[in-house]
């Protein structure tokens, strides 16, 4: 069974944008950072695995913290046969503040080692930097995403690899299209269907 993973930092809009690619409301925690369970949807024989959120979360265990990312990863290994895509999520508005901070400190931010995790297997990455409506300088924001993930701006260039969306507003038609091509690449034009458009309200 394919599956597509989502992978991301807690509070980064993940089951947001889950909901608006797949018109399914998926699950959510009282608060984050209170389960490893992920939430799992099955389309056809499609798998959408929505993974708990990693990295620091206030008011939780650093074993907790630490437990939910190894579970990320240990799922990743465990499963990247059957996996064709990998949505990192990232929060536009504090990614740069955060990567900087750990770097400072000397530390490989944790959204970096994700992303260079995900792309030593062979499936396809697509970076959502979410929250774009947020975002006071959009090019500069995106140029430096792509520059603290090992890419070369102009960040246009890498519009196959980040996505700039607002999943709250509904702003995913770049990113849904980007997984159609995924589907098509990996010759399943079947699963195009299970990508809903935005929901009328």
């Amino acid at each position: 069974m394919p599956e597509i993973v989502f992978v991301g930092r807690s509070n980064v809009g993940k089951s947001t944008l889950f909901s608006e690619l797949f018109g399914v409301r998926v699950r959510r925690g009282k608060r984050p950072g209170t389960t490893i369970k992920p939430n799992r949807i099955t389309f056809k024989d499609l798998v959408v695995t929505d993974l708990p959120g990693f990295g620091y979360i206030a008011g939780v265990s650093r074993e907790f913290n630490e437990r939910v990312k190894d579970f990320v990863v240990r799922y990743i290994e465990e499963n990247a046969d059957r996996i064709i895509a990998a949505v990192q999520v990232i929060d536009a508005k504090s990614f740069l503040e955060i990567v900087e901070r750990w770097e400072k400190r000397g530390l490989i931010p944790v959204d970096v080692e994700m992303y260079d995790f995900l792309n030593e297997f062979g499936f396809d990455v697509l970076v959502a930097a979410n929250k774009m409506d947020k975002v006071k300088d959009r090019d500069a924001t995106l140029n430096g995403i792509v520059e603290k993930l090992g890419m070369h701006p102009p960040w246009y260039l890498w519009k196959h690899v980040v996505y700039p969306i607002s999943a709250k507003r509904g702003e995913v038609d770049n990113l849904r299209e980007g997984l159609k091509k995924v589907f098509v690449k990996n010759k399943r034009h079947d699963l195009v269907p299970v990508l809903k458009g935005r929901q009328k309200r």
